[in-house]
């Protein structure tokens, strides 16, 4: 992969949202909030702006020029902002429509006609990810992903250390590759792993052999079609070797009504140009 050819971008916003749905956290939202999170809308929360503006504009910054928001048939609120309200100048936007929400891996082939063979990275609609973070992946080429450091997540971010533990480790061999991702680690897995084992926040750069193992894999005991799994078949059925960027910076998520507040003060100085 040449130095600076991944330039597209797919952004998961097909999500129920259902924790930003549950009206019974303690948050105090004004009337915009509150209606947009009734409807699960995450990446659409207003916090100064969309949400998605910040999402869109860094990865603007990074050096990305298409991005594909994959969205659901019942979401023209995202299209109509974005072809009539704010055009982007900057990033061309296209929408790929996921008629269910079946799983990640799903979204990802959903993206299959806007990213053609071309690699891609991919990425979630409520998460803001250092610009950094992203030319590095970027630059870095597929297929790689980004593996965060915790402490940098708590100290840097909005993510307290509970909900952190929660969150997938990657697994590196002595080359730092990824040997595999160990989903919501139990304390005897984050003792045996060591405080300095990534954390994946599901960024990842893919090249078109992804759709492969997309299409292979079954659903979880979730019953979803998950990234994880996917990127598992690949390693160990289609010997792909994915590079794990490193990145000591935070990333904010808006899972839940209780992060908006936090997310909007912190994204205060950063400046949106679509």
């Amino acid at each position: 992969m040449s130095v600076g050819q991944v330039t597209r971008a797919v952004v998961l916003a097909r999500g129920l949202g259902t924790r930003m749905r549950r009206a019974d956290q303690e948050a105090e939202l004004d009337a915009e909030q509150a209606a947009v999170a009734d409807l699960g809308l995450k990446a659409m929360i207003p916090v100064g702006r969309p949400f998605l503006d910040y999402v869109l504009s860094g990865l603007a910054d990074a050096g990305f020029t298409h991005a594909c928001l994959v969205i659901g048939p019942e979401h023209d609120q995202v299209r109509d902002y974005y072809t009539r309200e704010e055009r982007p100048e900057r990033i061309t936007v296209e929408f790929a429509i996921q008629a269910e929400p079946l799983g990640t891996a799903d979204a990802v082939l959903a993206a299959a006609d806007c990213t053609g063979d071309e690699p891609f990275v991919v990425m979630n609609s409520d998460n803001y990810y250092p610009v950094e973070a992203l030319r590095a992946l970027r630059l870095q080429g597929a297929p790689a992903l980004l593996g965060f450091d915790r402490k940098a997540l708590v100290s840097q971010a909005n993510i307290d250390p509970d909900r952190i533990a929660k969150f997938a480790l990657l697994e590196m061999d002595d080359d730092g590759a990824l040997r595999r991702i160990v989903e919501k680690p139990d304390e005897a897995v984050l003792q045996a792993m060591g405080p300095h084992a990534p954390v994946s926040m599901n960024c990842w750069c893919f090249s078109a052999e992804i759709f492969e193992a997309c299409r292979a894999i079954e659903p979880s005991e979730r019953g979803e079609l998950e990234i994880p799994l996917a990127v598992q078949y690949a390693i160990e059925r289609m010997g792909m070797r994915f590079a794990v960027v490193e990145s000591r910076s935070g990333v904010l998520d808006l899972s839940s009504r209780g992060d908006i507040a936090a997310v909007k003060e912190r994204l205060a100085g950063i400046e949106v140009h679509l």
